[in-house]
């Protein structure tokens, strides 16, 4: 009995040491972007990044992860991978994938905390207008404007430019 006890816990034990190295499941406590291509139906954002203007100067997790505090951004690491390993399980992520709402709000705030100086300018800059005759809508989003930012104009999952297989640049 105490060989089979013994067998069993050194079977688990392996069987979670697999699935831990299989999944590559300590990556995920990096900040390193090619974590995100762990999962092959991001290598479209993650070409589209790597050619973008944010790519020497912003990561995945400076725009799509909090930035104040270790704790929130462990929990919304921790979220949205569950999120995407589900999606992914059961195959319901189709061609086009969405921003959720909590993700939207995070990515927003982190433009506003990098681009503070424009978005600033741009208020002061809209203060200007009467509203009769206001051009300027404010409280919008960031990509409502700058759509191909980082990720270029195609959103498709199956089809994007400069995405000839993931490159190491």
């Amino acid at each position: 009995m105490k060989y089979v006890a013994i067998c069993s816990v050194v079977l688990v034990i392996s069987m979670f040491a697999y699935l831990v190295s299989e999944s590559k499941m300590l990556s995920y406590l990096s900040s390193d972007p090619k974590v995100c291509i762990n999962c092959h139906t991001m290598n479209t954002h993650y070409a589209t990044w790597q050619h973008s203007s944010h790519r020497e100067v912003a990561s995945c997790v400076d725009c799509h992860l909090p930035r104040d505090s270790f704790v929130k951004k462990m929990i919304a690491k921790s979220k949205d991978g569950f999120n995407h390993s589900l999606a992914m399980t059961l195959g319901n992520y189709g061609y086009n994938l969405r921003v959720t709402t909590d993700a939207a709000k995070r990515i927003q705030a982190n433009c506003i905390s990098c681009h503070g100086n424009i978005i600033s300018q741009m208020l002061d800059n809209s203060q200007l207008y009467t509203l009769a005759d206001s051009k300027v809508r404010m409280g919008r989003q960031c990509w409502d404007c700058h759509r191909e930012v980082p990720h270029g104009t195609t959103r498709n999952l199956t089809t994007t430019q400069n995405n000839l297989g993931v490159k190491e640049l």
